[in-house]
């Protein structure tokens, strides 16, 4: 089985039948977070269905290529991206996709995309692309824009307000010479921002800093300013961080980079960061920024972070 990289510990391979309870486990996390988006067959309630779901996928990846990929994170099924359609006829395929709502913001969805979007141009010899969906969707939107997809029309049959969105093999071939790999300052830059997102839990958004730990390296190191300065493992400054931001304390909580600089030297890397802050901290409104300095080490499973420091530079 192939597998694609799509950054640090993640990667794009074929989602097959035999692999629906994996599926069934990624649905189960994610269903009501999808469920507006997809389409409702997609959405498999039991082991049985899951398997009609991937079956039927892979009849039509046999038939016309119109597969079904999975996003994979550190070997855990997240999301993915398929073919929902082909006419053989006409040459237009539409794309799907859907994502746990823990892995976004790492562009893991545009990546992959990206892929299947360039094997359906230079080998399926597609000619029309389709992105379909929701007017209220503005993060598949998002996806689709930056993918370099443009507005059409909007589905005018349709109760609910839909959108189509159209790419063709000049527009794609024409702006992507060869199918998107990522450069080693995109991982470091991957991996800092994965780092940095991870913190917040505005809106809803599940907070697992745990999930963190494999992406440092064996005696990683986290530095905090302070008086004293602290020195930290990974698991140590982690643990009362997802405390905060799961107990109730911290709320509306998230991070942000404002600048950035990456420099990548060979096998080690660093990436100086400036960020934001905002939330309510028991209450009351809680704002700031501040840096943080994040050392890279390049290992046998890629990109790793050996060192981080960091220092507030105001609080409110």
């Amino acid at each position: 089985m192939y597998a694609r990289p799509l950054g640090p510990d993640a990667t794009l391979s074929p989602l097959e039948p035999w692999q629906a309870e994996e599926f069934l486990a990624n649905l189960d996390r994610c269903r009501d977070h999808i469920s507006p988006w997809v389409g409702a067959s997609f959405v498999a309630v039991d082991l049985e269905a899951a398997e009609r779901v991937l079956g039927r996928y892979w009849e039509r990846q046999a038939r016309t290529g119109g597969g079904i990929h999975g996003i994979r994170v550190d070997g855990v099924l997240v999301g993915g991206v398929m073919f929902v359609s082909v006419d053989t006829a006409t040459g237009e395929a539409e794309i799907g996709v859907w994502v746990e709502t823990a892995a976004e913001g790492r562009g893991l969805v545009t990546r992959a995309a990206a892929l299947l979007i360039d094997w359906g141009f230079r080998e399926r010899g597609l000619r029309r692309i389709v992105w379909h969906t929701l007017s209220d969707n503005k993060r598949g939107i998002a996806v689709a824009q930056r993918l370099g997809f443009t507005f059409e029309a909007t589905d005018e049959a349709s109760e609910i307000p839909m959108e189509f969105w159209t790419i063709g093999p000049d527009a794609w071939l024409g702006t992507r010479p060869d199918a998107p790999e990522m450069s080693d300052e995109e991982q470091v830059d991957a991996l800092g921002e994965a780092f940095l997102g991870a913190f917040t839990n505005a809106g809803g958004r599940t907070v697992d800093l745990p999930a963190l730990l494999p992406s440092f390296a064996p005696g990683a190191v986290i530095i905090s300013h302070g008086d004293p300065v602290k020195h930290e493992s990974p698991e140590e400054f982690l643990t009362p961080r997802q405390a905060l931001l799961t107990g109730g304390e911290l709320t509306d909580f998230r991070e942000w980079t404002t600048s950035r600089s990456t420099v990548v030297s060979g096998n080690v890397a660093q990436r100086l960061v400036r960020y934001a802050k905002s939330g309510m901290l028991r209450g009351a409104p809680l704002t700031g920024g501040g840096t943080k300095s994040m050392q890279f080490v390049r290992t046998a499973d890629g990109w790793r972070i050996s060192a981080i420091t960091l220092a507030d530079d105001s609080t409110g």
